[in-house]
């Protein structure tokens, strides 16, 4: 897909029903699941913020905040996040924060799922490319993730 210094996009099919996959974005604990975050007990509803630590090795002590900006069922999930912000000695919430966009639509032999990231640009220089690389590299895992996630049912 294309990508530039400020967006990232990656789109991949599917093969399950839109309704899975919606599940499997829109559901706090399902999201958390594949994604590598601990949301148990959370719930992911527009205007509202999640926060949840991730569940990589090693990155356990990483809380995530997600603010949910646009819930459209089955169609559209967006939030705003700091991305690469791994570093615990850094308070990262002055920064702006990039926007992710996932998209389904219905294609032939199941669901096409756009993830489109924003707002690099507007990242401090001295983080901008880490943070670029690292969400370019991670949205491609990502989208592995779900891919697997999904087949299971």
């Amino acid at each position: 897909m294309n990508t530039s210094t400020d967006r990232i996009e990656k789109q991949i099919l599917l093969k399950a029903p839109r309704s899975r996959v919606w599940r499997a974005l829109s559901n706090a604990e399902e999201l958390g699941s594949w994604f590598g975050m601990n949301l148990t007990g959370k719930q992911l509803a527009a205007g509202q913020s999640v926060q949840g630590n991730l569940t990589f090795a090693g990155y356990e002590h990483v809380v995530v905040e997600l603010l949910i900006e646009r819930v459209e069922p089955e169609h559209h999930l967006s939030w705003r996040w700091h991305p690469g912000a791994i570093d615990a000695a850094v308070d990262y919430s002055a920064e702006p924060t990039t926007l992710v966009v996932f998209e389904l639509s219905d294609v032939d032999g199941g669901t096409m799922l756009r993830v489109v990231e924003t707002g690099f640009d507007r990242l401090p220089v001295g983080r901008r490319a880490d943070a670029f690389r690292m969400n370019n590299g991670g949205w491609d895992h990502q989208l592995v993730n779900i891919e697997q996630y999904v087949a299971k049912g």
